[in-house]
């Protein structure tokens, strides 16, 4: 598969020689650990680790411009494939260990890997550890998305593989030199994956959870003085429902970051986090991984702007209307991106939503007058109600401020009346759905209000934050169905 060359710098320093200055300048600081077990790879291990790993991949056929796919849980095994890819100039692709065999096929056949690495690694025994010719790949990564939707996409990114565009947005992200990086989320998901790749080569320690624990991650950060934290609202959530004692015993004075993304962030979660380590610790961002534009706001700004997701600090955005028309502030419409300058990604396996060289992820919001940006929610999860819009996470945020309600996710079910009313399913107490309604009546107007609660005591996200709102629609308006037929018939 030929990839598009993006333009690089006149002299562009190939991501080997970067891990090859960090070994030089101190080859025993640990460079990945995997939690549980503890397993430590140092610089100097993990540089001759990928070194064999890399002729190992080629011996495969594997060269550059090449997709590698990843399909691995979060070891130090997972980074070493992506950087045994880049010293081939290939293209690392994270992908989900634990999808169906359909949807994993699916992405196979868009993305068309040279190499598909999914259970042990290649024997690299026979292979030399000494340095291979560097090599500037066109792309630095080319995660997966849209599977849960049946059309799966890849998206590779546009920025080549060397130091100068990868590492172009560290300081904006807070990844500074030399810090320790926790990473608390899969590896197949974007955020987390491109953030301990930059941790990397900043000359992080990057300690990977295999699976998130709220009460280990607060011991981890101790453990190991983890300076940058990543975690999505859901696992903000949890951490701060854990007992008191454990964050009594907890040492998080060595955070300078933590930083979240992925879903809006309920209120009173954003503020627990604020008391817990303080507002200019705090940041978040809005992109999508296509990283057309995006905004940033920590925690200082966003006490006195409640709800915003920050102002623009790279590349345009704009809130239009149906019709394309720009809106004004605190107008709610569809958000428009463009990057202002060369492409940041291109798909394989879809087009882009666009307009007059502006593009749309579907995502709706507001400005305000100041240029602060207010997401509303996804326009394919907006749900509308007799001719009302109502925007799931905004329902979502009310439920969760109920002290019986551990987090809640809203859908929309089919109304002859309305067209559409608010269905919520909430992680809480057994009893709780009796007590929302009042709860609910001082918070949200009265389309806004879920005609209906399902109760469940099990999470509703995964480890990710993520959630699959189309199957959770699609159980409850089977469940709809079978309780009116069963009232039709008895």
């Amino acid at each position: 598969m030929s990839l598009p060359e993006p333009e690089v710098p006149a002299v562009a320093t190939a991501l080997a020689a970067r891990l090859r200055e960090l070994v030089a300048a101190d080859p025993h600081r640990p460079m990945v650990t995997e939690d549980p077990g503890g397993a430590t790879a140092t610089r100097a291990e993990f540089d001759a680790r990928t070194n064999r790993l890399a002729r190992a991949f080629a011996a495969r056929g594997v060269g550059r411009g090449d997709l590698v796919s990843i399909a691995l849980p979060n070891t130090a095994a997972h980074l070493e494939c992506s950087v045994a890819a880049w010293k081939l100039g290939a293209v690392p692709a994270p992908l989900s260990a634990r999808l169906p065999a359909a949807e994993r096929d699916a992405v196979l056949a868009v993305a068309a890997p040279a190499l598909v690495v999914d259970g042990a690694l290649p024997d690299t025994s026979g292979f030399g550890d000494g340095p291979l010719p560097d090599v500037v790949g066109p792309s630095w990564k080319a995660p997966t998305s849209g599977g849960s939707t049946g059309t799966p996409k890849v998206i590779v990114a546009g920025q080549a593989g060397c130091v100068e565009h990868v590492l172009a947005r560290a300081d904006g992200l807070r990844i500074d030199r030399d810090g320790v990086f926790l990473c608390t989320a899969p590896l197949h998901h974007n955020a987390p994956y491109m953030f301990s790749l930059m941790a990397l080569l900043q000359g992080h320690h990057v300690v990977l959870m295999g699976r998130f624990d709220a009460a280990r991650t607060l011991e981890l950060v101790g453990a190991y003085g983890a300076t940058w934290l990543y975690a999505v609202p859901t696992m903000m959530g949890r951490m701060l429902r854990l007992p008191e004692q454990d964050w009594a015993a907890a040492d998080v004075s060595s955070l300078r970051t933590v930083l979240h993304v992925g879903a809006p962030c309920p209120p009173q979660v954003k503020r627990g986090w604020i008391e817990r380590v303080g507002a200019e610790t705090v940041f978040e961002i809005y992109s999508g991984t296509e990283s057309q534009s995006g905004t940033a706001i920590d925690g200082r700004d966003w006490l006195a702007r409640p709800g915003s997701v920050g102002r623009v600090v790279r590349g345009e955005m704009r809130v239009c209307d149906d019709d394309g028309r720009e809106l004004g502030p605190g107008e709610t419409g569809e958000i428009w991106m463009r990057s202002g300058g060369a492409p940041t990604y291109h798909y394989l396996g879809a087009e882009p939503r666009e307009r007059d060289g502006w593009e749309s992820l579907g995502d709706m919001g507001s400005f305000d007058s100041d240029g602060y940006l207010y997401l509303a929610d996804r326009r394919s999860d907006m749900i509308l109600v007799g001719g009302a819009n109502v925007y799931p996470a905004e329902v979502e945020a009310a439920l969760t401020a109920h002290p019986g309600v551990r987090d809640a996710v809203v859908v929309g079910l089919p109304d002859a009346d309305y067209g559409s009313v608010v269905h919520a399913v909430v992680q809480g107490d057994p009893d709780v759905a009796a007590r929302l309604p009042a709860f609910l009546d001082d918070r949200l107007a009265r389309a806004k209000q879920p005609r209906s609660i399902e109760v469940v005591d099990h999470p509703l996200r995964d480890d990710a934050g993520k959630v699959r709102r189309s199957e959770i629609a699609a159980r409850a308006a089977d469940a709809a169905r079978r309780a009116t037929t069963g009232r039709a018939t008895g």
